[in-house]
């Protein structure tokens, strides 16, 4: 598996709502841009092969890049797929959406949930939001948050952009009731 280019992104918000964020909230995401494996092909009935060749080799990469670049203990994650535009959702859906991608970075991150995620097909400098939510607990409200990517030159027509995304905390300055007041 050969990517072109691997972006890392890290935000840090130091204030929100006119009230200084005390730690400073972090936020990182690294994504790769990779060859996508059935653009330009027509139809591909069978997307299996091409999940097989590269999810687990992009998880690998990514997972422990995410980790190292949030530099914190991780406590929401998300996941994207970014198609270009000769390839469809579906492609990038394959790669992220499999326990080959999924798992290294549940297993480096000690998450029990699943990874929410975003696909979406666009031109190169799309801007498109992860999704993130606690990595144990799916319903504590806290941690419900996206970040804003774009890679200027991502996705080219037959690539995809691959990206995890990981928070040091949830979002700075939340105060909404648990969801478990509402049961």
């Amino acid at each position: 598996m050969n990517y072109r280019k691997l972006v890392t992104i890290v935000e840090e918000t130091a204030e929100e709502g006119g009230r200084p964020v005390e730690p400073a909230a972090r936020v990182a995401v690294v994504a790769a841009v990779v060859a996508n494996p059935w653009a330009g092909k027509g139809f591909v009935e069978d997307l299996g092969p091409g999940i097989e060749s590269i999810a687990s080799d992009l998880g690998a990469l990514l997972a422990p890049r995410v980790i190292e670049a949030l530099g914190s203990p991780l406590e929401a994650f998300g996941k994207a797929a970014i198609v270009g535009l000769n390839g469809e959702i579906e492609h990038g859906s394959g790669i992220i959406h499999t326990l080959k991608f999924g798992n290294h970075f549940r297993e480096a991150a000690n998450a029990t949930t699943l990874l929410p995620a975003v696909e979406k097909r666009g031109p190169a400098g799309i801007v498109f939001d992860i999704p993130m939510k606690h990595y144990t607990d799916a319903t504590t409200r806290s941690h419900h948050q996206t970040v804003e990517v774009r890679v200027p030159d991502a996705p080219h027509p037959d690539e995809m952009l691959i990206a995890l995304a990981a928070s040091a905390q949830g979002r700075p300055q939340q105060r909404l009731a648990a969801f478990s007041s509402e049961q």
